[in-house]
């Protein structure tokens, strides 16, 4: 059994208007493409939901309503697997202008744009969403997803 190397929580947003809030990742060299958002659990979060509200803040200026994990996978890294909780949670409020994580401190690490994309099968096929099954999962769950985001 490969130990794991990291852990991360990100999170399913949706907005008030049905819409999946991202992170468009510019990356000097690389193709652009889109994220949810969320990042590295970190030793002092007390768990991985408060670790996701801790990203949200950082990456968006975000606060959102309840949490509820909705997915688990794992993936290699280095030499051994990294482990992402996902979340699904609705959007309550969003200012930019509050964004302070270290991402933003780096001009080299590239762009950080907020973009909002429908939740619907056109749309969320024709974006290159990572994590790798990330969009398959949103695909194969919209309606429970939008669901859970409204409980």
């Amino acid at each position: 059994m490969a130990p794991i190397v990291k852990r991360s929580a990100r999170a399913i947003l949706i907005d008030d208007k049905d819409r999946l809030v991202l992170i468009k990742r510019t990356r000097p060299g690389q193709p652009v493409y889109w994220t949810t958002p969320g990042g590295g659990i970190e030793p002092d979060d007390p768990s991985p939901e408060e670790a996701l509200r801790r990203e949200l803040h950082e990456e968006l200026g975000a606060t959102a309503g309840p949490c509820q994990q909705v997915f688990l996978f794992s993936s290699p890294k280095d030499d051994g697997v990294a482990v992402q909780h996902v979340f699904v949670a609705r959007l309550i409020e969003l200012d930019l202008a509050r964004r302070d994580g270290p991402e933003f401190d780096d001009p080299s690490r590239g762009g950080y744009d907020i973009d909002f994309i429908e939740l619907c099968d056109e749309a969320v096929a024709a974006t290159d969403l990572k994590p790798e099954g990330l969009k398959e999962f949103i695909l194969a769950n919209r309606d429970a997803l939008l669901d859970a985001a409204s409980a």
